[in-house]
C-alpha cells in the first residue's frame, strides 16, 4: 500500500461523508479534501467519489447479499467505506481487491474509530464479496422501472418518471448515459484568442484535446489538471462551459450593440458567452439573488475582458418597473431540479423529490415576470438543465396560453441537424451534451 494511494482513498471517503452528511456538491467536496494530492491521485479520488455515487444502489444491493446486518443499522460512515471498497472491486479493473479491502478496513479504524467488532464485520463482508467477485448475483426485479433503478442507481421515483415520459428504451439510455463521465468542454473566448492556436497550446502542454465535433470554437479535453493553473484560463482565452449550457445563447442570438437581461445569471457562463457574441458592445444586466455570486460574475468578466456586464442583485420573480420593455433579449435560465446534469453531479439524483415539486411554480413566476422586460419584437428564451416535462414543456404551454403575444419561433443549434421548431430537450446520449431544455419566443409587436 502506497502513501499516495491511501491519500486518494481517504480523500474520497471524507468527500463522501461530506456529501451525505452536509449535502455538499461532489466536485467541491473532492477539491476540499484532495487539494494536497498529486494530479494522479486527485483523479483517482474524483473517480472513486463519482463511481460510488453513480453505482450506490448496486453497491448496496451487493452488500445486502453478503451482510447479515441490515444496511440501515450500519453506521453511515462505515457503510460509505464499504461502498467504496465494493465499487473498486466490481467496477475498477486496475485496483487489486486486496488493496481496496485493506484500505477500507484501515479507514474504518482511523476515520470512524471503529471498534474491533466493527472492523471485523467490515473485513468479513468485503472478503465475502471478493470471494464471489467473478460470479456475483444479478438482481431479478419484477418491473423494468425497478430494474433500471437498481442497475443504474437512480431512485425508483425518477426511474419511473423517466420511463413514463420517454419510454423504456430512451429512459434506459438516459440513465446509462448519466453514469458515463462527462467530458470537459473549453469554450474559446474569440475576443482574445483563436481556436486553432488554443488547441495547439493545449496539445503542446500534453493535454489530450480535440475540436468539439459540432460546436464552433469549443475544445473537448482530458488531463487538464487544475483548470485554474492553465495560463489559457488565467489569461481569459478559455472558459469551461458544457455545450448544452451554450445552446440557450445560440437560440437567443443576441446581436452587437443590443440590450440583454440574464435573469438568473450566476455563475455567469451564459452572460459571458452572450457578451462575446455581442463583440463586447451593448449592455447585459446579469442578475442573481446572492451578492457573493455576483462577485464571481465580476471576477469572470474581468478575467475574460468583458466590460458590458452589469451585475445586479435582483430576485427574478420580483418586478422592476424601470426595466419594463427595456430589453431586446431576455434569458430566463431558471432554477430547476438539475436532472439533466446528473453525469456531472451524480448526487443530484438523490434529491428529495418532495422539494422538487414546488419548482414549476417558481419557474413560471420567473418566466411570467421577466417576460415583461422584453421589447416589442424582442426575444425571450426559457431554459433549464433538466429533462422533466413539468419543468419544461408544461411551463411553456401554460405561458403560451396566458400570453399569446409571445409566439414560439424556430431556431438553429449546432448540436441539432434540423431546425428546432420552438423548443427542444437535449439529451446526453443523443446530442452529446448535458440534458437541457430550450424554448424561444418572439414578442409580437402591436399584438391585439
Amino acid at each position: 500500500m502506497t502513501v499516495e494511494r491511501h491519500g486518494a482513498r481517504e480523500a474520497a471517503a471524507l468527500a463522501l461523508f461530506s456529501i451525505h452528511e452536509e449535502g455538499a456538491w461532489s466536485a467541491q467536496a473532492v477539491d476540499r479534501y484532495a487539494k494536497h494530492l498529486s494530479p494522479r491521485d486527485t483523479a483517482l479520488a474524483t473517480a472513486l467519489v463519482g463511481g460510488v455515487l453513480q453505482h450506490q444502489a448496486m453497491c448496496d444491493w451487493y452488500l445486502t447479499k453478503f451482510s447479515h446486518t441490515r444496511l440501515k443499522k450500519i453506521e453511515p460512515r462505515i457503510l460509505d467505506l464499504m461502498r467504496l471498497a465494493v465499487y473498486q472491486m466490481v467496477w475498477m479493473d486496475r485496483i487489486p481487491n486486496s488493496a481496496a479491502i485493506n484500505e477500507s478496513v484501515e479507514l474504518a479504524r482511523r476515520l470512524c474509530r471503529g471498534r474491533k467488532q466493527t472492523i471485523g464485520f467490515v473485513n468479513a463482508v468485503l472478503r465475502s464479496v471478493d470471494r464471489q467477485c467473478d460470479d456475483l448475483p444479478r438482481p431479478d426485479c419484477p418491473t423494468k422501472e425497478e430494474y433500471y433503478a437498481l442497475e443504474f442507481s437512480h431512485p425508483l421515483w425518477l426511474s419511473t418518471l423517466l420511463c413514463e415520459e420517454y419510454g423504456y428504451k430512451q429512459a434506459r439510455l438516459m440513465m446509462q448515459a448519466n453514469n458515463q463521465p462527462a467530458p470537459t468542454v473549453l469554450r474559446v473566448n474569440t475576443l482574445r484568442a483563436q481556436t486553432e492556436s488554443v488547441l495547439k497550446t493545449l496539445l503542446d502542454a500534453g493535454i489530450k484535446a480535440e475540436l468539439h465535433e459540432t460546436i464552433p470554437n469549443c475544445i473537448t479535453c482530458t488531463g487538464t489538471g487544475s483548470l485554474r493553473e492553465l495560463a489559457l484560463f488565467r489569461d481569459g482565452a478559455v472558459t469551461v462551459q458544457d455545450g448544452a449550457s451554450q445552446m440557450s445563447i445560440w437560440a437567443l442570438d443576441p446581436q452587437p450593440g443590443s440590450v440583454m437581461i440574464d435573469c438568473c445569471s450566476a455563475p455567469g457562463g451564459k452572460s459571458f458567452f452572450a457578451a462575446e457574441r455581442m463583440n463586447n458592445t451593448g449592455a447585459i444586466r446579469s442578475c442573481d439573488i446572492f451578492d457573493h455570486k455576483l462577485n464571481k460574475i465580476r471576477e469572470g468578466a474581468a478575467r475574460l475582458g468583458l466590460s458590458i456586464l452589469h451585475p445586479a442583485l435582483q430576485d427574478a420573480s420580483e418586478f422592476v418597473p424601470e426595466w419594463e420593455a427595456s430589453a431586446d433579449y431576455v434569458l430566463c435560465d431558471v432554477p430547476c431540479s438539475g436532472l439533466g446534469i446528473i453525469r456531472k453531479k451524480p448526487e443530484i439524483r438523490y434529491k428529495d423529490p418532495a422539494e422538487l415539486e414546488q419548482l414549476p411554480e417558481l419557474q413560471y413566476a420567473i418566466l411570467e415576470n421577466c417576460a415583461r422586460y422584453v421589447k416589442d419584437g424582442g426575444t425571450l428564451v426559457y431554459s433549464t438543465c433538466t429533462i422533466l416535462r413539468r419543468e419544461n414543456q408544461e411551463i411553456v404551454k401554460r405561458f403560451q396560453k396566458a400570453h399569446p403575444e409571445f409566439e414560439l419561433c424556430s431556431f438553429s443549434l449546432p448540436v441539432c441537424e434540423e431546425t428546432v421548431d420552438g423548443m427542444i430537450t437535449l439529451l446526453p446520449h443523443i446530442h452529446k451534451t448535458d440534458g437541457f431544455f430550450v424554448a424561444k419566443f418572439r414578442k409580437m409587436p402591436y399584438y391585439q
